[in-house]
């Protein structure tokens, strides 16, 4: 409940709202409203009634004219554009209040830029250019885009993607890159600019989280052709409808024609449509992804294949130990506290798995060797061995060869038995560490990679869409096919090199199908340039952020699923909705027709003809008809911009599961709903006398 408070409070937000209804009426801009031929129709309408009012009042004709009535219906047209607009501009509301705090801490930061001389000057964040090189210390704000060249510093990066835990940012590797906006909590850095002015990151995403730059996606584009050919074929019924009324004897106003096109006109979709789309590359903003356009959002909901990096993304990203496999005649405890002396230096993940096992299994507890005068051996790519010799005790720890060459340098032979347990663990995918004492081997802990828990599940969501997983590590195909198969993906990649991704990704799209993919590497930008959803690490280099068409603010990889979601959200919100609006215009047809033709052949005097028969709705008098089903058409708008925003909840189903849950929930509701929701509305301005 208190959630759900929560998302009400977020979507009605009062500043946001106070916005919007601003921008509502600036937004009557002819030129801006013809993006949107429906809405564009229904203002067209609103003018064409509003000239239609004023010329009535000035010279009214007797028996024709009917004030209330007509005032009535001009202010609610109005109101329909304007709630249209409304919806647009809710969706565009948290974006730009983002994009407002974003350009006035870009537009107060200054900079201490390095002179050729050595000296420092100060000057105004706009005014770097690519490659100046600032110095930023603690407590300061970073100016611009760049990659940190010296020094080390805890940054706090909460503007850009809303996590308040502080990041590590260090010169050289993948995690040099810095972005203006953020500031650094510790330490001092040099930062090389690596963008100009108008072209840093923060001012790509104030222009996207303003809309500025928005697209229209193909499917939306196909959707607007559909809403305008409808809009064109009902207003060629309406014009045409007047000569028959008028042979028939019974002619309509300007006000009842008009009030019939705009309710028989798709205007629920087509005045939510821009707002849906907008608020799909929101609810991505809010998962701190920034999507480059419309149209990536939108193919993130089409995906076929997803490729996903095995190391981060589907498994932890460190290996850690779960057993100790002794050679025969060991006792598996001496081999664990072996295990664990030589591990006792070893800062690494993997190291301090393997003292967290010893204790776990046998109680064994670290311990102080700072008075045994211990010599702690460092792990180094040349001996590719770690460990400690304390008390006349030597004990090693490494890879299998590394430890058999050690064994061999004193004359000795590794067992056979030890071969077989290497062999076993890596035949099932984890890597073997061996252990050794007093130069004899004891035994090897069984390190391997760590599925995340839940990944089964969500690979299945997957699976039940119709989307096909591809795991891509650098594993050899033992591993790789040890790891796809606990976590369930339907497929891997081993041994994948930049050129194997994407030859990968050529076959899936050969085949008619749109991939998915993440990545943070510089060899990962020619793969994330050629998938139809590229979603680039903010950690990552320059290259791979310029590659993909998203980047994930927080450097999460398994955001990728997410993502995927999201989109299907955006797809299952738009296609929910256009349901509804074509389902609720069978019923307005049913409310103003009736009421347009109840007196024709009529007997003289009687209030009612023989087409009334077609007022199922026992709507009270031709005016109250057309006024509710006027007055409905505009108030659905406003009741379903929450559902517009926040989307359709995603179930993951097939698209026949999709369509039929659709017509039975959005279309049978559209057409229900408006026979409600227009009766009542009659019943309401009848009992209080507006028409």
């Amino acid at each position: 409940m208190a959630e759900t408070t929560t998302k009400k409070q977020a979507i009605w937000n009062a500043k946001i709202v106070k916005r919007a209804i601003v921008d509502s009426f600036k937004k009557l801009n002819p030129r801006l409203m013809m993006k949107n031929p429906v809405m564009f129709v229904v203002e067209v309408g609103s003018v064409l009634t509003t000239i239609q009012l004023i010329r009535g009042i000035i010279a009214p004709v007797p028996d024709v004219t009917n004030t209330g009535f007509e005032l009535q219906i001009t202010l609610w047209l109005w109101f329909t554009v304007l709630f249209a607009n409304f919806a647009e501009a809710m969706a565009e509301g948290r974006g730009k209040a983002q994009a407002d705090n974003l350009r006035k801490a870009k537009t107060e930061t200054t900079a201490k830029r390095l002179l050729p001389s050595g000296g420092v000057e100060v000057v105004n964040a706009p005014q770097l250019r690519k490659d100046d090189v600032v110095v930023v210390v603690a407590s300061e704000f970073i100016p611009g885009d760049g990659e940190i060249i010296e020094g080390v510093a805890s940054v706090d990066e909460s503007a850009i993607t809303g996590e308040s835990a502080p990041v590590i940012r260090e010169a050289g590797g993948d995690r040099s890159a810095v972005t203006g906006g953020t500031r650094v909590l510790s330490d001092q850095i040099k930062v090389r600019i690596t963008s100009n002015p108008g072209e840093t990151f923060i001012d790509r995403m104030i222009a996207l989280v303003e809309g500025a730059e928005r697209q229209k996606t193909p499917n939306e584009i196909a959707l607007n052709i559909l809403l305008a050919g409808l809009t064109v074929i009902f207003l060629l019924a309406v014009v045409t409808l007047q000569p028959f009324a008028i042979y028939s004897g019974a002619p309509q106003t300007i006000f009842v024609l008009v009030s019939l096109l705009v309710c028989l006109i798709p205007t629920t979709i087509g005045g939510l449509l821009s707002a849906i789309g907008i608020a799909g590359m929101d609810r991505l903003i809010q998962h701190n992804v920034l999507a480059m356009s419309g149209r990536a959002v939108e193919a993130a909901g089409d995906v076929n294949t997803l490729l996903l990096d095995k190391t981060g993304t589907i498994t932890l990203g460190n290996r850690q130990a779960t057993a100790f496999v002794p050679l025969p005649g060991v006792d598996e405890k001496e081999l664990a506290e072996a295990a664990q002396l030589s591990s006792l230096a070893d800062e690494t993940p993997e190291g301090r798995s393997i003292i967290v096992l010893a204790k776990e299994k046998y109680g064994l507890r670290g311990r102080e060797l700072a008075p045994h005068e211990a010599n702690f051996i460092s792990f180094t790519a040349q001996t590719r061995m770690s460990g400690v010799d304390f008390d006349g005790r030597e004990v090693r720890k490494g890879a299998a060869d590394a430890i058999e060459k050690y064994v061999n340098s004193f004359g000795k032979n590794v067992p056979a038995a030890l071969t077989a347990i290497v062999e076993e663990i890596s035949k099932a995918g984890g890597t073997p560490l061996v252990v050794a004492e007093d130069r004899l081997p004891l035994g090897v802990i069984h390190l391997k990679d760590i599925v995340k828990g839940g990944m089964i599940e969500r690979f299945n969501q997957m699976r039940q869409m119709g989307i096909r997983t591809v795991m891509i590590t650098g594993d050899n195909p033992l591993t790789a096919a040890t790891i796809a198969r606990e976590a369930g993906v339907d497929d891997f990649l081993a041994q994948a090199t930049p050129e194997d991704k994407m030859a990968l990704i050529k076959r899936e799209q050969a085949g008619g199908k749109l991939v998915a993919m993440t990545g943070d590497g510089t060899n990962d930008a020619p793969a994330l340039a050629q998938a139809d959803v590229g979603v680039a690490m903010n950690t990552g280099t320059q290259a791979a952020k310029e590659a993909g068409n998203m980047v994930d603010l927080d450097s999460n990889p398994t955001k990728l699923i997410e993502i995927v979601e999201i989109g299907k959200q955006l797809l299952m919100t738009r296609g929910a909705l256009t349901t509804f609006s074509i389902a609720n215009d069978v019923a307005k047809y049913f409310a103003i027709i009736p009421a347009m033709f109840a007196t024709l052949y009529a007997v003289k005097g009687a209030q009612e003809g023989p087409l009334s028969a077609l007022n199922i709705m026992g709507l009270e008098t031709a005016f109250s008809a057309i006024l509710s089903a006027v007055i409905f058409n505009a108030l659905i708008i406003i009741a379903l911009i929450p559902l517009a925003l926040k989307g359709v909840k995603y179930r993951p189903m097939s698209a026949a599961s999709l369509l039929r849950r659709n017509l039975l929930i959005y279309g049978l509701g559209g057409l229900i709903v408006p026979f409600i929701g227009i009766k009542v509305i009659d019943v309401v301005i009848t009992a209080i006398g507006l028409a």
